[in-house]
């Protein structure tokens, strides 16, 4: 009896450690897939409508899932109904005249995009608003979802010049990164886009060595009839030059408050952007080859009334639990070095690094927090322009490398 029971338990234990190896093998394979898995490359050629429809038809049932995941995320945070939300948003705000006479090519590459999924127009015009749409939030509740962080570091002798950020979105856009990649048309160069199914872009690079890079600045001044981010992105992306571009993103009409790095070949910008008035920042006025932000101005002074005491605590080091403080802080504190030793390598670290736990640079996608690191993006400029971007927080995937087809 003690021997069968002895072979009983041996029997036990095998199937114990059998189940247990397929389980960490599983674990291992899934870690491995995730860590593998690469941003899926959209191709879009052609006129406005064209690549609407292309985005649309590539990308049909992964709009349909974001945009009900969007919708649920809008009741969830205003406790109201959402199509009366995204109504009365549309009603309150006339982005479309400042889009039409700017950008009049991406109007209709939403119109593209709505025949090609059956959304309703209003529903893609209106999915495109992100910062505005928080904009429109913020005056009823005031959130505090914003945690992107940029770089710009300018060329060297032995670098080129680099911009990079990580993209910090809410929650429900995870699984739907995706780069387009816009070939050449008419007097607008090839790009690559980091964005979302559904939206028109994030950030990207286009083959002329111009690239821009975002954060959103909510304590600034909002203009419910200027031109939106995404569009503002895509208008600077359009230019074949550097002088060409920021010319842009002064002489425009912002619709919301936000931070844009610049990269134009071998220089780099960084330029606070409001209602009324757009003003360059330098971290430091002495050294104009690096900038760096998070989500609180630091130069512009057209503030929205309700930010100007908490921003003032944050300005003065008072409000040192600040999360956009303390992820400046880290920035200032990994890159503030002389230029010899800014590297993409730096960079990479850099955006990878939790050098506070609560309030990290690189943010993990957790179940039930508000925002997650989307993706982290390098874009190296000069005369070899390229993208760098991961799926998600760029400590548990790795950058994969696109290049240009054509040359400056």
């Amino acid at each position: 009896m003690k021997k069968n029971e002895n072979g009983f338990g041996f029997f036990l234990l095998s199937i114990i450690l059998i189940i247990a190896c397929e389980n960490l093998f599983s674990q291992s394979t899934e870690q491995l897939i995730s860590r593998n898995k690469e941003v899926p490359v959209i191709e879009l050629s052609g006129n406005g409508y064209q690549r609407g429809l292309q985005h649309g038809n590539a990308l049909r049932n992964e709009i349909a899932e974001v945009f009900k995941k969007w919708k649920e995320n809008i009741q969830l945070s205003t406790n109201l109904n959402v199509d009366s939300v995204i109504s009365m948003f549309y009603r309150a705000t006339n982005f479309e005249p400042a889009i039409k006479k700017w950008t009049p090519e991406l109007f209709d590459e939403l119109k593209g995009i709505s025949k090609s999924t059956g959304q309703s127009f209003k529903d893609v015009f209106c999915f495109q608003l992100v910062d505005e749409f928080w904009v429109y939030i913020d005056k009823l509740q005031n959130p505090e979802n914003h945690h992107c962080s940029g770089i710009g570091i300018a060329a060297t002798n032995s670098h080129p010049a680099y911009i990079a950020q990580n993209m910090d979105l809410e929650n429900y856009m995870n699984g739907y990164q995706v780069l387009f990649h816009i070939s050449s048309y008419n007097d607008e160069p090839e790009q690559y886009l980091l964005s979302c199914a559904g939206l028109i872009a994030l950030n990207g690079i286009n083959s002329k060595g111009i690239g821009v890079c975002v954060n959103t600045l909510m304590q600034l001044e909002a203009s419910s009839d200027g031109l939106p981010v995404a569009y503002v992105i895509r208008g600077i992306l359009s230019k074949q030059d550097g002088i060409s571009a920021l010319k842009f993103i002064k002489t425009i009409k912002h619709a919301s408050g936000q931070n844009y790095i610049i990269g134009t070949v071998d220089s780099v910008y960084d330029f606070e952007a409001s209602a009324n008035k757009v003003v360059r920042f330098l971290p430091d006025a002495n050294n104009p080859s690096l900038v760096y932000h998070t989500n609180h101005p630091l130069n512009n002074d057209d503030l929205k009334p309700w930010y100007i005491e908490s921003l003032k605590k944050i300005l003065s080091g008072e409000a040192k639990d600040d999360n956009s403080f303390i992820r400046f802080t880290s920035l200032k504190n990994r890159l503030t070095l002389p230029d010899s030793n800014l590297s993409i390598n730096l960079i990479k670290e850099t955006l990878r690094s939790k050098d506070n736990l609560i309030n990290p640079v690189c943010r993990v996608y957790k179940n039930g927090e508000a925002v997650f690191t989307f993706s982290s993006v390098i874009l190296t400029l000069g005369k070899s322009p390229s993208i760098q971007l991961t799926r998600a927080s760029p400590d548990q995937s790795e950058y994969v490398l696109h290049s240009f087809k054509s040359k400056n």
